[in-house]
């Protein structure tokens, strides 16, 4: 029991903050809130079993490695939010989505939300933290169900928000903004190499 709360504490502590919400968030302005809800929570799964799997080989890693594809994962985040969220082709549809979620079947929606935050959490502080929990408690089955505890918890808020802000705000510029904060974690993710 030690071992689920320790990891759902600590998964939710690094994630609330992370770009886990902020991609939730703006999946779910562009999608109804059910198919982003299952592809990420599906994704959360996958990533669980791979980090509780995989813990003590991603804890041999040597942090100068860690860090760098770490920022370089943040940077491409970055520069695929800021292209879309800068983008004027969407403008003009823009409109039409603030309407209601794209008209794509569920499937689709839920296959594109799963790719979008199973790209997004391969060397995710959460991930780290799960594989370091597995390798030092020793109980991976508590370890990764208290860490996808924790993960379903932040997307189940940024879906709740996602769809209460939809209509309310445009969604270029919560683009804009993430795109903006994967940079900030990008180059926050370089200066641990200084440091």
């Amino acid at each position: 029991m030690v071992a689920l709360i320790s990891a759902f504490g600590l998964v939710l502590a690094v994630e609330l903050p992370d770009k886990t919400l902020v991609a939730t968030l703006v999946l779910t302005t562009r999608f109804r809130g059910g198919p982003v809800f299952a592809g990420v929570c599906a994704a959360f799964a996958v990533q669980c079993v791979i980090a509780v799997a995989f813990g003590s080989v991603l804890t041999l890693l040597p942090d100068l490695v860690l860090s760098l594809v770490v920022a370089a994962m943040f940077g491409l985040g970055a520069f695929m939010l800021l292209r879309e969220g800068f983008s004027e082709a969407d403008e003009a549809g823009e409109d039409a989505s603030r309407i209601g979620p794209a008209p794509l079947s569920f499937m689709r929606s839920a296959m594109t939300s799963f790719g979008v935050l199973f790209a997004a959490e391969w060397g995710d502080a959460s991930q780290l933290a799960t594989a370091s929990l597995a390798a030092r408690i020793g109980n991976p089955v508590a370890v990764g169900v208290g860490a996808f505890a924790a993960l379903i918890v932040v997307a189940g808020l940024a879906v709740f928000i996602g769809g209460k802000i939809r209509n309310r705000i445009r969604p270029k510029l919560i683009q804009r903004c993430a795109g903006f904060l994967f940079a900030g974690f990008a180059a926050f993710a370089l200066l641990q190499l200084a440091f």
